[in-house]
Parts: structure tokens; sequence; C-alpha cells
């Protein structure tokens, strides 16, 4: 599996100039946050109380309020990628710069039972090094992430990432399955 992860990230860069591990902290480290954020429920939580039996799967989007692409990932997740996820002893989380009364509103229009993890200020987004820098403070998307599928084991090591280039594209649900088995 080893050779495949190198594989795939060969040949990501030689398609897009990147390399799969140019975007955030590198797989074989520690989240350099414990997630210590406020949910869309209004409830304090953290990296020890999210996590699942055998990790946990981040989705950094950029807003459940405005962006197309975040709504339909945030709500593919629930659909499709939920049960799967905890039948493998994973949790899922999702992390945005959105307050929390917005991710409230959503996860109740979309019927989201994970955490919707609100980062205002995105003191998370920025210790992961995935903040977009084309928006400058004062704009209204200051402080969004680069879109970003984070996997952990228990313990907070980053054993898996995935993105695609650009914000559009978000990786498949079936590859962040595939991911997570791939690890076994």
């Amino acid at each position: 599996m080893k050779y495949m992860i190198i594989l795939v990230s060969l040949l990501y860069s030689l398609n897009t100039g990147a390399s799969a591990s140019d975007l955030g902290p590198e797989i074989g480290t520690q989240i350099p946050h414990m997630l210590a954020a406020t949910d869309h429920t209004g409830k304090k939580r953290a990296f020890s109380d999210l996590t699942g039996k055998n990790g946990l799967v981040i989705s950094f989007v950029r807003s459940a309020k405005w962006c197309p692409y975040c709504m339909m990932q945030l709500t593919d997740l629930q659909e499709k990628a939920l049960s799967a996820l905890a039948s493998r002893g994973y949790s899922l989380t999702a992390i945005s710069y959105d307050a929390v009364d917005k991710l409230a509103n959503f996860a109740h229009k979309r019927h989201i039972e994970y955490p919707l993890l609100s980062d205002q200020g995105s003191a998370i987004i920025k210790a992961f090094g995935i903040l977009n820098k084309k928006y400058k403070p004062g704009s209204s998307a200051y402080g969004i992430p680069h879109p970003l599928i984070v996997i952990t084991d228990a313990t907070g090591t980053i054993t898996a990432k995935l993105y695609e280039e650009g914000y559009k594209k978000r990786p498949q649900v079936a590859a962040i399955l595939a991911a997570i088995d791939g690890l076994k």
C-alpha cells in the first residue's frame, strides 16, 4: 500500500505540478491543533472526544453558508460516509470559518449528524497551514481554508490526506474509504 500511495503522489505531481504532501501537515506527524472549538450545537469539542476507536476524518471546507461545493460535500459525507466510517471505527467532523449559528442552520436544513466545528478566527485552519492566502483581511472570504480531508489515527497522527486541485472538485467518499481501508 505504501508504494501505491507513493505512486498516486507521483502521478498527482505529474498532472498538477504539486505533490500530495504539499497541502497541510505531513503524513506521519501529529495534528498541529487539538481541534478545540465549538460545534454547531454550541458544545465545546476537542480531538479527544471527536475521534473514533480507530481515528478521525477531518474535512476542512470553505463555508457551509455560501460555498455550494462545500454544502454538497458536507451532505455527501452525511449520506454516504458517516455510517461507513463508523463501521470502520472512525468518526467524522468538518471545520470551517463559519459562525456557530450558520453551521447550526446548515446542519438543521441538511440533517447533518456529525460535528461541524466553528473556527472563527481560523486558528485551526492556520495551524494546519491551509489558510487560503488569496483572500486578504477585510474580505468576507478571509479565513477560509484550502479544502482538505485529513485522516488521523486515534492518537492524532496523520495517516492520510486527500484533496483535489482547486475548490470545485472534492475527494469522493469512495476515495476516503479506500484510503482508510488501505491503512490496515
